[in-house]
């Protein structure tokens, strides 16, 4: 398999920030030896579905055949079948679905729990619907301590579980059946963002008062996440089956219906509001949580940020999405370019005027955002586009945007997944990118410490990587 990822960089980076899941080795060797066992004293799937009532989850364990997805080695004939081992590496962040539940019982978990008020995480539904799989109808097999199983990203088996092994069987017949088709952009984005962005489902909305308790800031970049979960080869069959996977599409279309959901949630009154607060998740976090000096000498620490007009001093809506999507648009889709800045520039003035303008503005943005994720997902993004995209990102017509470590965020990972689009599609060979790969390792370094982070360093160090995306092209 070709990723073409910096993965000593990404992994240090994200183990950090968004995937902290640290797992003893003795609880990481007793979570594999259970999935073993229930492998091994379980007959295989061939009969799984058959008397179950359709939209039931089976569990990891009806996947774990050795016929299957359980085999020690990746010697498969048409998918590697050696899935689960993926999902259970202790060393990457490839095995941060399957750690998802032991999380739960880990001392920082426990504590949020208890300033939360909540009692066991690993028994909350506040917590257990994105660090398990959420199930509302569960087989004999199904184990909550799982984690974030198969059929949380591939949907319930029961319906397509026979036709998925059948001889003859087919990508499209599997996906008539309920299998999530992953391959689709707009259906991948939809299956991550519960967890990764959030939903008005139970337990999948990680509030402002769960972060203040201390769980970790949300961050959702699709491709690069994709990526570091990903346990296919995309081969010669892989591409018969599915078509050749387009990283730039699948991050344009990531990050329209990114912006998609923020604005559906944030026009839901039930959280939205806090009281007599609005629900600051949907807010900028530094914004408000930057160090305060009262001296006679003290000075603001706001930048201007002349994507948002709202009066100093309010919190800014967090537009980490919208930036993105507004370098994507300039190259893809200009004429909608005007329409998308004008909307977004509202929204933001609405915000200033009471909730009732700021719901409305939200409701003609979110339209437009859900109309650029289907032009996206028909869009080719081919190298010319791929190469004025990073350019546009890292240069002075959105750098100005770059005043908050979320868009900052967003910006890297970025400029990193669509290099590696490149890479993979063999459009830039690894020796002519090993020197972008240097810059966007110091733009990562930039953003390593929230508490660090400077935006006029930022902008330098992302900056720098102009003159050298332009002699790739």
């Amino acid at each position: 398999m070709q990723m073409g990822k910096n993965f000593s960089t990404i992994q240090c980076w994200l183990a950090g920030h968004f995937l902290a899941v640290s797992a003893s080795l003795f609880c990481a060797l007793l979570a594999g030896i259970a999935l073993l066992v229930s492998t091994i004293a379980t007959p295989a799937p061939l009969e799984a579905a058959a008397d179950i009532e359709s939209g039931t989850h089976l569990g990891v364990a009806t996947c774990g055949g050795t016929t299957c997805h359980g085999r020690q080695e990746a010697d498969g004939e048409i998918v590697r079948q050696d899935e689960l081992m993926r999902w259970q590496e202790e060393s990457t962040p490839g095995g941060a679905h399957s750690r998802a539940f032991r999380v739960l019982r880990e001392p920082r978990s426990i504590a949020i729990a208890n300033r939360l008020g909540i009692g066991d995480p690993a028994s909350s539904a506040k917590c257990l619907g994105c660090h398990s799989t959420p199930a509302a109808k569960k087989g004999p097999r199904f184990q909550t301590n799982d984690g974030v199983g198969c059929e949380a990203c591939h949907g319930p088996s029961s319906s397509w579980l026979s036709a998925h092994y059948a001889v003859g069987a087919s990508h499209s017949r599997n996906i008539s059946l309920g299998l999530t088709p992953l391959d689709n952009p707009k259906a991948r984005a939809a299956v991550c963002l519960d967890c990764h962005f959030g939903n008005d489902s139970k337990g999948q909305f990680v509030d402002h008062k769960i972060m203040a308790a201390g769980h970790p800031r949300i961050s959702f970049e699709m491709d690069l996440f994709s990526t570091l979960q990903q346990h296919h080869d995309e081969d010669v069959d892989y591409v018969q089956r599915k078509g050749k996977t387009n990283s730039v599409r699948f991050w344009a279309v990531g990050q329209a219906m990114a912006l998609e959901r923020s604005l559906n949630l944030f026009s839901k009154p039930g959280l939205a509001t806090q009281g007599i607060f609005p629900e600051f998740y949907f807010y900028d976090c530094h914004s408000c949580h930057r160090r305060i000096y009262d001296t006679a000498s003290a000075r603001p620490t706001s930048i201007n940020n002349p994507g948002r007009p709202i009066p100093e001093g309010m919190p800014p809506y967090n537009d980490e999405n919208m930036i993105m999507l507004s370098a994507a648009i300039k190259i893809a889709a200009p004429d909608m370019a005007g329409q998308f800045d004008t909307q977004s520039k509202a929204f933001h003035a609405a915000m200033g005027q009471g909730r009732g303008p700021a719901v409305e503005a939200a409701a003609r943005l979110r339209q437009t955002s859900a109309a650029l994720a289907d032009r996206f997902s028909r869009a080719s993004f081919g190298k010319d586009q791929t190469f004025q995209i990073m350019e546009t990102i890292a240069g002075q017509a959105i750098s100005p945007r770059f005043t908050d470590y979320e868009g900052s965020v967003q910006a890297v990972m970025a400029i990193d997944t669509l290099l590696n689009g490149l890479v993979n599609n063999g459009q830039v060979s690894e020796s002519a990118a090993t020197s972008l790969r240097g810059q966007i390792n110091t733009a990562y370094a930039a953003v390593d410490e929230p508490n660090a982070y400077q935006p006029l360093q930022f902008r330098r160090a992302l900056g720098s990587a102009v003159r050298t995306i332009r002699s790739l092209r």
